[in-house]
């Protein structure tokens, strides 16, 4: 599934999310193969970031990815099945601090969105 990994993160990238990592997670949790965490400028670009992934997801695979967090926007869960997505707004990723969880230096990948 990394090439739908890639393909969500390109599409991240394109929407401007900042900060984008992803996580490499085969054989280490039977969540996911892969995990992506991105942060959004506002609520409202967290809000579009998460659209615009989901309806790529549906395009990919041909099914609806469960989203989570869409009315507040503050932390978005994109779960493909094989891809989890996190996108949040900056404060609150700082404040849940996923990477420390789940990012180790050989699981993770910064890709060169800024």
């Amino acid at each position: 599934m990394r090439s739908v990994a890639d393909a969500l993160c390109t599409v991240l990238e394109d929407d401007k999310a900042e900060d984008l990592i992803l996580v490499d997670l085969q054989g280490k949790s039977s969540l996911a193969d892969f995990m992506i965490i991105a942060s959004g400028r506002s609520g409202r670009h967290v809000a579009a970031l998460a659209s615009h992934v989901a309806q790529e997801v549906k395009k990919i695979t041909g099914r609806t990815p469960s989203v989570e967090g869409m009315p507040n926007a503050d932390w978005v869960l994109i779960d493909t099945g094989d891809v989890i997505v996190h996108l949040f707004r900056p404060e609150v990723r700082e404040f849940y601090n996923l990477e420390k969880i789940w990012v180790s230096d050989k699981s993770a990948h910064r890709t060169s969105a800024t």
